[in-house]
């Protein structure tokens, strides 16, 4: 689920991956190789992906990465420096813009994690992902509309939209809260 590409290299060591690690933007990097970037730059901001320079915010190890936690000393310190990144800067407010742009790392991620049986998300999460999912469809397909499909056309589906838009962004951030709590924010 949890896994580096394995056709792919590091982009900043050009090794192979090394207690890899995803961003929030979706590239992977070896954990100290983006922990060297972030210390290399300004420690008081987040780090700029390498590849396409938007702000790392949150940083989600591999889960091979976790599970060698106790097995590597090097690879747990890179975890409890990913740790320290993630609680400086994961738990911050993320704007409108920033949070489309990690749409596409988190809702497939949520998705995985939903199917997959030896994964758990808190009942909690749970059913509010799914409470929010069930309304926005419930919305969408009802007749009811702030601007009816009927009167306006086309233009009439801009209603349907935003909901969906406002849906996803929700559930986007629900499971953020998740990653950034196992992955930093818990004060572990």
């Amino acid at each position: 689920m949890n896994q580096a590409p394995e056709n792919e290299v590091c982009s900043i060591c050009h090794g192979n991956f090394s207690a890899p690690c995803q961003a929030n933007c979706s590239h992977w990097f070896c954990g100290n190789c983006i922990m060297l970037v972030w210390r290399h730059g300004s420690t008081l901001r987040p780090c700029k992906c390498p590849l396409c320079r938007r702000p790392i915010s949150l940083l989600v190890p591999s889960e091979d990465t976790s599970r060698g936690r106790d097995n590597d000393s090097t690879v747990s310190e890179v975890l409890r420096d990913v740790q320290t990144y993630n609680r400086v800067f994961g738990g911050q407010s993320t704007g409108l813009l920033q949070s489309m742009r990690d749409l596409p790392f988190l809702l497939p991620r949520l998705l995985r994690e939903i199917m997959d049986p030896q994964r758990t998300l808190p009942l909690v999460i749970k059913a509010r992902v799914y409470i929010a999912l069930i309304l926005s469809a419930i919305y969408i397909i009802s007749p009811i509309d702030i601007i009816p499909e009927a009167i306006f056309g086309i233009i009439g589906l801009l209603d349907d939209l935003a909901i969906a838009l406002i849906c996803f962004l929700h559930v986007a951030a629900l499971y953020r809260s998740v990653l950034y709590y196992r992955h930093g924010g818990s004060g572990s």
